[in-house]
């Protein structure tokens, strides 16, 4: 079955080139002009990944995420103009999973699209379907995560992240690593990413995210799963 891609974008000649190149590429698309239309579609049409443009009127690409991700955590990849690095970081904390700038290639987009989808497939890590460090559990199978009897609500960068360091715990991953992990090939090189994906991970599985039970900074190195 096809995956459903939901394009957000203001300039309507922008919408239809990207509904054009990603269905002759085997995705069904549907679109919206502006944030608030894109609430409304996404909740009816429960998209498996949203492009999301930044700069829109009505409800810019930063606020859809500030109101999308209380209920939701589909993949999102943000189209955004701006080249400044905080510009960038704000969309990962807001929980973006990952970040094109404009202008762009198709063929990377494409890729991009297909690498963050790879992170919601059940199967696209196969190892041991459940892992366990001390009171945290992660199944890949049905994509929860639990801390003893609280569960944990992820995004798909956040679970593969996790997932990465649950798999080998007491290894030293570097950020380049990791950026590997959740991007193949080809991802853009900014590390920061990773900084921000962890930080967004420790508010959720923390109780003092200063003080990490399972997510680890080996400071000059990288991150590692925490063993006690």
């Amino acid at each position: 079955m096809s995956k459903t891609i939901l394009v957000v974008d203001d300039h309507a000649n922008v919408r239809l080139l990207l509904k054009d190149y990603l269905s002759e590429h085997g995705f069904r698309v549907i679109t919206a002009s502006d944030g608030s239309e894109a609430l409304a579609v996404a909740g009816r049409e429960n998209p498996d990944l949203i492009l999301l443009d930044v700069m829109m009127p009505k409800l810019d690409g930063f606020a859809f995420m500030q109101q999308f991700r209380k209920r939701h955590t589909t993949p999102v990849i943000m189209l955004t103009a701006r080249i400044a690095e905080s510009d960038k970081v704000v969309g990962l904390e807001l929980g973006a999973d990952d970040y094109v700038t404009k202008p762009f290639g198709m063929h990377e987009l494409v890729a991009r699209v297909r690498a963050v989808l790879r992170r919601t497939a059940p199967d696209a890590i196969n190892p041991d379907e459940v892992l366990r460090v001390g009171e945290l559990t992660l199944n890949r199978a049905t994509r929860m995560v639990r801390d003893g009897n609280r569960d944990v609500s992820l995004t798909p960068s956040e679970f593969a992240l996790l997932a990465a360091l649950m798999e080998s715990p007491g290894r030293v991953f570097s950020r380049e690593q990791l950026l590997e992990r959740l991007q193949g090939n080809d991802y853009e090189g900014v590390e920061r990413t990773i900084d921000v994906h962890i930080r967004n991970l420790r508010k959720k599985l923390e109780p003092d995210p200063t003080q990490p039970r399972y997510v680890e900074t080996v400071f000059g190195v990288g991150y590692r799963c925490r063993v006690d």
